[in-house]
């Protein structure tokens, strides 16, 4: 009886506590800052929530590329992130200066925020003769 009492007791401290240990989902984004035109580059978003459990997760993260969507990531609670820290990829053909716009948002708490950056495109010398 008083083990099953205890048992309840940590059960509710858990609950209580984990969304005071928990935050607002944030993203940074890795990529090149310059590229040529027509170039593959690889944009890696990297993703930080603390306390992902059942009741409380990301539960997107979206990535738009001068105004476009290009890539969207939703999780459910039975579909969660892997982790508390993880990245996802996406490739991205540069056609012309470039601003990608990356943000994660938990259920319960929201976002802390877009990242941005813009990959700019290599300029091209011409060497005549």
């Amino acid at each position: 009886m008083e083990a099953r009492r205890l048992f309840y007791s940590f059960f509710i401290f858990g609950l209580l506590i984990s969304p005071a240990l928990a935050n607002k989902a944030s993203v940074s984004i890795e990529a090149p800052t310059v590229a040529k035109v027509n170039e593959e580059v690889t944009i890696t978003i990297n993703v930080t929530h603390r306390g992902n459990s059942r009741w409380h997760y990301i539960n997107r993260v979206v990535v738009i590329a001068s105004g476009r969507e290009i890539a969207r990531w939703n999780f459910t609670s039975d579909n969660r992130p892997e982790a508390e820290k993880f990245s996802r990829e996406v490739k991205l053909k540069i056609q012309a200066e470039t601003e990608i716009v990356a943000e994660a948002n938990c259920n319960l708490h929201g976002s802390a925020g877009p990242a941005a950056m813009i990959i700019k495109i290599e300029e091209q010398t011409n060497r005549g003769g």
